[in-house]
Parts: structure tokens; sequence; C-alpha cells
């Protein structure tokens, strides 16, 4: 039986959470028409549902009857129309708006809602049967491609998926605490028995989680005015993926909010990825860890643990680049609020060691330890031989609104960037090194760059850099003029200053209003 390291976790279809796979004996990667109609007839598979992103970010569907075996055959070989004109409102021509979406059969699931219904995820392509071009899956699948012609190297991420729950008030005997929820424990957080399905479906799914846990943020009584969130808690949680080529971490971070979305509405409750609720409590980022490999090894680091000179070129270039990659990572009002001193988000550009206050973060990588478990077990004898996925290269800066194909796309091209420029990029990184929080250090922060403070000023930044997300034909001019129109669109350009000079009960009124916004973003 095939075997595959993916994540440093060792995957066979024996076993595996999706029960597709466990069907099928194959893993995803090498699934057939032939494997998905034999499913299909033996489990008696009603409606195949097809899943693909939008101008909006979110999932959109599909659904199609199963009229028969030929039909799920003509299905799954063919694809169907869809308008495109509709999906990328303002960036397709309604006289050829026509496009094909075809299901990529790696992606099959079964829906969590719905039994009997196989689901997908699709690509799109255009009439002459040619991937489209502004869609934001091929505009990651160029971005992919470019990367690995350029470079000779394979990039990998992984999202850290953060959101809210809010519920309505109840008896709380254990009550939380404010800023205070990190890794909290049942009866002292609530909902934890959805949590735990949200990781049991997303695994079964899509697969590739590493863990789910409640964050910081616990907010007893909602400041807001509004009837979704006046006067109710809300718990904030984080579900945490394995590393995964590119285009496979997008379709996990878009099909895990579909299913905590539903998985909540059928509670009655609400699950939100806004940037920012409210001004005291903690933010909502969706931070972005990259692998980069080289011949099946880890190419940030030696054989020794230490960083490699590719890790600092890749290092420099997300950091050159940073301020414009805000465009697709913090894509509305509220994203700014989040990007504000002493709330573990990044408001300076630069990188550090395990520190968080800084931009680009090099946590632990398990550099130079192994068989850790027998430092704790005495009479554990060093046997085990497998490998963590190992060291990676976080990027804070990214939150809850990120368009996250064109986010992913955005990164890949800084790295490839960054490793163009070499010693230049390595050079320019280790000048951007910070040892402490720099928060606490005026000196640091007097020669650190900011990052944008409004949409508007992010917009400015992605014209001015445009030349390095289009070099190669990755972003299409029209996707890049799409992007800056929705920043500007927020009209936030003097957002900031407007709010300091404000009394503090009414800023805190007009930052609500902001955050509020936001609520159903991406």
């Amino acid at each position: 039986m095939e075997q595959k390291i993916a994540g440093g976790r060792r995957l066979e279809p024996h076993g595996h959470a999706n029960p597709l796979v466990r069907a099928v004996g194959k893993l995803p990667e090498n699934f057939t028409r032939k494997d998905l109609l034999k499913f299909i007839q033996a489990r008696g598979i009603r409606s195949i549902h097809f899943r693909y992103p939008a101008k909006d970010g979110k999932l959109k569907e599909l659904k199609l009857p199963v009229n028969g075996l030929h039909d799920a055959e003509a299905i799954l070989a063919e694809g169907e129309r869809v308008d495109g004109s509709s999906l990328f409102k303002g960036m397709v021509d309604p006289g050829q708006s026509d496009m094909y979406v075809l299901p990529v059969y790696r992606t099959a699931f079964l829906d969590p809602f719905q039994p009997d219904c196989l689901a997908f995820l699709c690509r799109y392509l255009d009439g002459q049967g040619r991937p489209a071009e502004i869609t934001p899956d091929n505009v990651l699948a160029r971005a992919d491609e470019r990367f690995r012609l350029e470079t000779g190297c394979e990039l990998a991420a992984l999202g850290e998926l953060e959101f809210y729950l809010v519920y309505p008030d109840e008896a709380n005997l254990y009550p939380g605490k404010a800023q205070g929820a990190y890794h909290e424990a049942s009866p002292f957080v609530k909902w934890d028995d959805l949590c735990s399905e949200f990781l049991r479906l997303v695994s079964e799914s899509c697969g590739g989680v590493k863990y789910c846990h409640s964050e910081v943020g616990c907010v007893e009584s909602s400041p807001h005015a509004q009837a979704e969130l006046r006067g109710k808690r809300m718990s904030q949680y984080e579900l945490e993926f394995l590393p995964a080529p590119l285009q496979d971490a997008a379709g996990r971070i878009l099909v895990s909010k579909w299913i905590l979305r539903n998985l909540a509405a059928r509670r009655g409750i609400l699950a939100t990825f806004a940037p920012k609720l409210t001004l005291s409590d903690a933010a909502t980022g969706l931070h972005v860890h990259l692998a980069l490999g080289r011949g099946g090894k880890n190419a940030l680091i030696d054989s020794k643990g230490s960083l490699t000179q590719t890790a600092f070129s890749a290092i420099g270039g997300l950091l050159r680049h940073a301020g414009s990659l805000t465009a697709f990572g913090n894509t509305c009002a509220a994203s700014y609020l989040r990007l504000v001193p002493h709330q573990e988000a990044p408001v300076r550009v630069c990188w550090s060691s395990a520190n968080r206050s800084a931009l680009i973060r090099v946590p632990l990588g398990w550099r130079g330890v192994g068989n850790l478990a027998t430092r704790v077990n005495p009479r554990q004898p060093p046997d085990f031989h497998g490998e963590m996925f190992g060291q990676t290269v976080e990027i804070r800066s990214p939150d809850g609104s990120a368009d996250v194909h064109l986010l992913l796309a955005g990164l890949a091209a800084a790295v490839r960037d960054g490793l163009s420029r070499g010693a230049d990029s390595a050079q320019a990184a280790r000048r951007l090194e910070v040892s402490s929080n720099v928060f606490n250090d005026p000196k640091a922060l007097s020669r650190l760059e900011s990052l944008p403070r409004s949409c508007w000023e992010s917009a400015q930044l992605l014209k001015s850099d445009r030349a390095v997300y289009e070099g190669g034909g990755v972003f299409p001019p029209a996707v890049v003029d799409f992007c800056v129109r929705r920043l500007e669109e927020e009209e936030d350009q003097d957002l900031a200053r407007k709010l300091a000079l404000m009394p503090p009960r009414r800023k805190e009124e007009a930052a609500l209003k902001v955050m509020a916004a936001s609520l159903h973003c991406m």
C-alpha cells in the first residue's frame, strides 16, 4: 500500500480520517473517475456538488443530481457551465461570460451535512478549455508553477484560521477571563463540543488538520449596538492546518470556513472571521506559515539546524513586499484597526525568532532536537524515525478578511522575488531582525518601516508594487485593478486620524461600526 509523508505525519488509506479515502483504498491524489463512480454507485450518492471561489472570496455552489451512472460520469468528465459575469461582476464582460467549472478529483469529500452528496472543489476553464485567466484558483496555480520554474524549490503553506463564536447570554457558572482564554478547556470556554465537531468534520472533508484550541479572546457582553451582536458572548478559537501545496492549502481554508459557518448556523450561533470586533479584545488573524523545500529537504535550515541563505532571502522578499501584501491579506477597513501595538499584531516591517510582535516570525521548528518524548519518558527508547514538517516562516499580518487564493499567490511572488535577489535580499533581512518586543523599543521603532494604516494606503502600495505580482503573467492587470478598487472603496484613508481626535466613547462607537461592517467578510 502506497504511503506518503505529508506534514511529517505518515498517511495511508487504512484508518484515514476521510471516509471516502477509506472506502476507495487510495490517497486523494490517486483518485480516478472510475474510483469515484464506483463509490457513487456503491454508496447510493444522489447528488454532486461543485464548489469554487468567486469575487467575494467565498465558496459558491452548484448542485447536480445524479440521474444514473452515465450522467454522473458526464458530470465528472465534462463539468458544467457557469456565468462568470455574475461570479466576477465587473471583472468579466457579460458578452464573454461563460466559463466551465471542472471537479478536481483529489478534493472529493462527502458533504458533512448531506450524507448522500459527494462534493468537489473545482477549477475554472474558459470557452477554449484553457485555465480562465482572472479567476483566483488559476492565479494561484500560475503563481505556484512560476515559483517552481524560477526557483527550483517547492512552496507549501498552512493557515492558522482564527474565528469568534458569538452566542446568546446563558447561565455562566464558569465565566471566562477577558484576554485570558488561550488554550483554556471546558467548562471555562463555551461551545467546546461544537469546536470538537468542527475539528472532526474538517478532518474528514479536506484533511491536513494539525489541531484546534481556544484562543485569547473572551468577551462576556458585546458592546455592539446591532441585534446580531448586542450583549452577546464571544469566544475565540483557532484551527491550524499542516503544510500543503499552495492550491490545497487554499482549498482547506475555504472548505473549513464553509463547514464552520454551516455548523454554527445549525446551532443558532454566529461564526465570524471579522478582523476586529472590539477595541480592547484579541483580534482575528490568519497567520500563514510557509515551508520551502528543495529536493525533498527543508531549504530553510542546513544540516546543523541554522537558517540558510535561502531562508534569509525568502524572509527578505516577504519584508520587501510586506506593505503591498496587505492588499490581499487585509481587505477591509477593520483590518487596520487590528494592526495596532500591544495586540500581538504587527505594526512595523521586521522579523524575529519566536517574537510575536514582529511581522515575520521564525518559530520553533524541531531544529537540532529529536525523539523529544524520551526527555519526559525515560523508559522509552529513541526509536522514532519520522520527520516533523520542521522549520517554517510565519507572516502575521493577514487576517480573516484575506482573499486566500490571492494572498497565497502574492506570498509566492514575494518569496520568488526575494530568492531572485539572492544575497541582497538576505542582507536586507539581516538588517531588519529584531530581538525584543518592538513596541517597547523606541530605537527599533524609529528605524523600521510601518505597515499601511488603511485600505487606501494599502491600495497605493499595491499600485506601486504591482510589477512583482504581474511578473510572468501571474496576476492579470485586471485582478490587480480589482484589488485596488476593492480597497479604495472602503474610503478609510483618514480613518485613523479621525478616530484619534474623537473622545473615548465616540471613538469606540465609530470603531464598532467599522468593525461590524466586516462581520461576514470573505
